[in-house]
């Protein structure tokens, strides 16, 4: 009997299974357990014991990778996805501000505060030009011109030099290119207005990779300075501009530059006196020099002839010149660069033959010669650069005297012509168009032949019945 109540209560007493066998048998309704389970040694008033998803999603992630992991990470993204990044937390912000390589400064408090090196430590490009004007912030009146814009307030006249009354002091600027020069040994380029020579002289001797500089309300005595500055490849020196400022550069001052910064390659001059003396320096020293730029200047005459000295010239651009050289000298004085490509002249004023002819005739290497927006360049002015025979690009732009005749007398003598690019140049028009010109111009490789707007628009509206008159258009029905 007690076996057989054994037997019968045995199935009373079977063991219950463990969570072991539970889990090896059947885990698939158990996966979700470990997310939801209520964690049972937190208190049920905390409101951290609800569920572990809300405490994943609280971890930042990112506190795992390390700063240089998360700067490549934030340098693949595209360039207008950065700002956005900045505002996600405080150390993304200081990374982002890693990345920035080039800024310009509007407030020049920020600079003189420390803030621009902490918050962008590795800055190779830096403008300084808008933080060093002192202009009014709530006026509604905006002065722009080519090289800066700025605002004025209600009581300036119009006689007044506005940039030069507006400026910060010299010494001012030449502090704020200490803390720049200090904080940005790696600087590359750099633009600012009233410097002196120490400040020029401090960022030459911390920033030894500066190639760029771009120099306004510069003189003579500043380019002591930049003569420190061995490594510098591009110079700009803007030293007088009609209604904004005025400054003088000299040929001393384009000597001591020639003199000190031997390894130019693109050179512009604005607004810079000087002769052939100065011109000629910059030649014999700059032996890289490729480009030079030349705009409104205020030179001696005969300074053309120094021009045969930069041997390696590739890009010569003359532009808003008010006169080329009234007195280029005899032909035999002048020479030619021979190893000149591109002639680019825009805004300037032709009205001298003398001095067209000499342009043309140091120019005579050329293979490239663009013109826009030139006043008085008439048939006999073109014809004088019939001496350029290897010219092979001609663009003609806004030349409103020069005809189809004198077009056509200069370009049929140029044999290696293969690209004509004529745009609004009112007097040039197809009914003048010679058999031997259509000849040349079906060999041409590129032909953009737009010389007169409104004939271009005429036959562009050919059968839509615009532009025509009221009494002809409006019809009554």
């Amino acid at each position: 009997m007690s076996a057989l109540a054994e037997k019968a209560d045995s199935p009373l007493k079977k063991k219950p299974p463990s969570w072991s066998d539970i889990w090896l048998k059947n885990t698939k309704p158990l996966k979700h357990v470990v997310f939801t389970m209520p964690l049972q040694s937190l208190s049920p008033k905390d409101p951290k014991s609800q569920t572990l998803i809300p405490t994943f999603a609280n971890i930042d992630r990112t506190l795992l990778l390390s700063d240089e992991l998360l700067l490549q990470i934030l340098s693949k993204l595209p360039h207008l996805q950065r700002n956005p990044n900045s505002l996600v937390c405080k150390r993304w912000l200081n990374l982002q501000g890693r990345l920035i390589r080039s800024l310009k400064i509007l407030d020049w408090d920020f600079l003189e505060s420390g803030r621009l090196l902490t918050r962008f430590p590795n800055l190779t490009h830096v403008d300084l030009l808008n933080g060093c004007l002192l202009s009014p912030r709530d006026s509604g009146i905006l002065l722009t011109h080519r090289l800066v814009s700025m605002q004025m307030g209600s009581g300036f006249c119009s006689n007044r030099k506005f940039l030069e009354e507006d400026l910060l002091p010299v010494e001012v600027v030449d502090k704020g290119l200490q803390a720049l020069a200090n904080g940005c040994p790696n600087l590359r380029r750099l633009v600012v207005i009233n410097a002196s020579e120490l400040g020029l002289l401090t960022v030459a001797e911390e920033c030894l990779t500066l190639q760029e500089l771009e120099l306004h309300k510069c003189n003579d005595n500043v380019l002591r300075g930049i003569a420190a500055c061995e490594n510098l490849q591009i110079v700009k020196l803007v030293a007088n501009v009609d209604g904004l400022y005025s400054s003088s550069v000299t040929d001393i001052g384009l000597t001591i530059l020639a003199q000190g910064c031997k390894r130019l390659v693109r050179l512009e001059l604005s607004g810079c006196e000087g002769s052939f003396d100065g011109i000629k320096a910059i030649g014999q020293c700059c032996l890289m020099l490729e480009e030079l730029t030349i705009c409104d200047h205020k030179m001696d005459d005969g300074w053309l002839a120094g021009l045969s000295y930069c041997e390696n010239l590739k890009t010569l651009k003359l532009l808003s010149c008010k006169r080329i050289d009234r007195s280029p000298g005899r032909d035999e004085y002048l020479g030619f660069c021979p190893a000149l490509e591109r002639l680019h002249l825009q805004k300037c004023q032709l009205r001298s033959k003398k001095s067209v002819r000499a342009l043309f005739r140091v120019c005579e290497a050329v293979r490239e010669i663009v013109i826009q927006d030139c006043w008085g360049l008439d048939n006999d002015m073109f014809r004088f650069a019939s001496v350029c025979r290897r010219v092979k690009l001609l663009s003609l732009e806004g030349c409103s005297l020069l005809t189809t005749e004198g077009l056509e007398a200069v370009i049929l003598s140029w044999q290696d012509l293969e690209n004509l690019i004529v745009v609004s140049c009112k007097n040039i028009n197809e009914s003048g168009i010679s058999p031997a010109l259509a000849t040349l111009f079906s060999i041409l490789k590129e032909l953009r032949w737009r010389p007169d707007v409104k004939s271009l628009l005429a036959s562009s509206l050919v059968g839509t019945g615009m532009g025509k008159k009221g009494g002809r258009f409006f019809k009554r029905t």
